[in-house]
């Protein structure tokens, strides 16, 4: 199953990947790969159509509550692993900008930032970690990951389920998927671009100067 091809992806894994996904998206650490929000969104346009894969308000039940048992397990691995985990692995993987937007967050919102993380790709892959390394009551983070979670995910199934019955969008999914999965897309490869250039402008301003260390 590729989660990237949406159609192929819930056709094949159903009510059961889709739930794999929303868990894997905050439970472990590559998460922030996956294209939540499309998928979701995919997902009730197809529980719209004529012979839907499944019934709405069961997706709207069970899909929330797997996004949330991947917040606590998000949560658990950062209390574990601790902020080596976040400043160390994570920022090389996903860049800097990211793990730093996520801790302005949690400055400014506090708590809230488990409910507002959950709509902003990549954030919502670091927020349960930087919420378990930083001693986050674990009673408030399960509240508004909850919270969260069925804004969220029922939110964007809800969404998808009511615009997948107008024929245009119907019939033109294709470009809401392409259009979401960009959004995720473009900022982490010009991330990694400039990491990569950073990288090798210390690199050469390094040999100029004659520094062993480079070779």
């Amino acid at each position: 199953m590729n989660p990237f091809d949406v159609d192929s992806f819930l056709a094949t894994g159903g009510v059961i990947g889709l739930c794999v996904l929303m868990f894997v998206e905050t439970g472990i650490l590559i998460g922030f790969l996956f294209p939540g929000d499309s998928v979701l969104f995919t997902a009730g346009v197809l529980a719209a159509q004529p012979n839907p894969f499944a019934k709405l308000w069961w997706l709207c039940l069970v899909v929330p509550l797997a996004a949330a048992a991947g917040d606590q397990c998000g949560y658990v691995l950062g209390r574990r692993l601790g902020r080596s985990v976040v400043e160390g692995r994570m920022m090389r993987a996903v860049g800097p900008e990211y793990v730093e937007r996520t801790h302005r967050y949690f400055q400014r919102y506090g708590p809230l930032t488990v409910f507002f993380g959950r709509f902003i790709g990549v954030v919502r892959t670091l927020t349960p970690l930087v919420a378990g390394f930083s001693g986050m009551p674990h009673r408030v983070f399960t509240l508004f990951s909850l919270l969260g979670s069925v804004v969220w995910a029922s939110g964007l199934i809800l969404l998808g389920y009511f615009l997948g019955q107008v024929p245009w969008i119907r019939d033109h999914l294709e470009v809401f998927i392409i259009a979401s999965m960009i959004t995720v897309v473009i900022p982490m490869t010009v991330g990694f671009t400039r990491r990569w250039l950073a990288l090798r402008r210390e690199r050469t301003e390094a040999l100029a100067a004659g520094d062993p260390d480079t070779d």
